[in-house]
């Protein structure tokens, strides 16, 4: 449509900037691969000085320096380079607070790949079972779990400064789909009483078994290897963490589930899910809404669901009490409720 002066009210700048969005991803990879924020928050600030330094090509960092500084990631003054606030806290390698290991899983062949026929999940209502990533032998969990943790720390120190468990006694803490084990780490780091049951594929809980060595706790860990819908947990326990778990699955496949948690759980126990909660609308807040196109490409049932939905799910299984409290910075939501 045209204004009477012929000028459009509208242009496609938008539509192709989408299209051309995969590029935003790979650049960002790139330069994590390479070190480039790295090496400007160490000193190097022109095209010669990065490319040295990520040992590149000084052609192709100047293109990818400039293309960054377009997409808000890195600023520019003559020829020199510099981090954008956000760039050095999360980008630069010696941040306390560096996130760029997520690349390796976020922006991987296999999930691209699964882009590509997100058509077809539409058209089925999700990924047809056979090419979903549920599979116990899939190494995309061992990227997940090696890529993920630094992004997942903060909020394991925030879940562990909320869930309270009693320090007069020895207490059992169950952690569902542990992954790289940060979870139940930092619940085990700030309750010294605490015994960490993980349970993951096979292929994962070598990982799990290592990080929780790293962090001192390896004596109080118990792997638990399997599916979490068909190994016995062995009841009694304090605590079940369920962190980024229930949105694979639909509401039938996690009431029974969570049936299965409060059957294991002390009375008075607790259950700790952690999850993305869209409100009851489903486009707000925008990142834990839009997480469920990538359960739609990813998986044959999972969905984000929202806080009616859990209450709903959690009164179902037999739980009370049930609090939500979000996870400000990052887009999750912390989900408690009681046996």
């Amino acid at each position: 449509m045209a204004t009477p002066s012929g000028t459009p009210k509208v242009t496609p700048e938008r539509v192709f900037a989408t299209l051309h969005g995969y590029q935003r991803s790979a650049a960002l990879k790139a330069a994590i691969e390479l070190e480039l924020f790295t090496a400007i928050g160490e000193g190097a600030k022109t095209a010669a000085a990065l490319a040295q330094r990520c040992k590149a090509a000084e052609r192709g960092v100047r293109i990818l320096a400039d293309y960054l500084v377009i997409d808000n990631f890195l600023t520019k003054s003559g020829n020199e380079y510099g981090l954008t606030e956000e760039s050095a806290a999360f980008l630069d390698r010696r941040s306390q607070m560096y996130i760029g290991s997520a690349a390796e899983f976020l922006v991987n062949e296999q999930g691209l790949a699964i882009l590509t026929t997100l058509t077809e999940s539409v058209r089925h209502g999700g990924r047809k079972d056979e090419e979903s990533s549920l599979n116990p032998e899939d190494p995309v969990w061992v990227l997940f779990a090696r890529g993920m943790m630094p992004m997942m720390f903060p909020m394991a120190q925030m879940i562990a400064g909320k869930v309270k468990l009693p320090q007069d006694r020895d207490t059992k803490v169950l952690d569902i789909a542990a992954s790289h084990g940060i979870f139940g780490i930092q619940i085990a780091l700030a309750n010294p009483r605490a015994k960490v049951v993980g349970v993951d594929w096979r292929i994962v809980l070598e990982l799990t078994k290592a990080n929780a060595q790293k962090f001192g706790i390896g004596e109080r860990f118990t792997p638990l290897a399997g599916s979490a819908f068909d190994v016995e947990f062995g009841g009694e326990y304090d605590l079940i963490l369920v962190p980024n778990f229930l949105h694979h699955f639909d509401i039938p496949t996690c009431e029974k589930f969570l049936a299965k948690c409060g059957a294991n759980l002390r009375s008075g126990g607790q259950v700790a899910i952690v999850e993305f909660v869209p409100n009851e609308d489903r486009v707000t807040p925008p990142m834990a809404a839009a997480f469920a196109l990538t359960m739609l490409g990813n998986t044959p049932h999972g969905d984000a669901y929202t806080e009616s939905e859990y209450r709903k799910m959690l009164a179902n299984s037999g739980f009370k009490d049930v609090t939500l409290s979000p996870l400000a910075p990052m887009p999750q939501t912390l989900v408690l409720a009681s046996k």
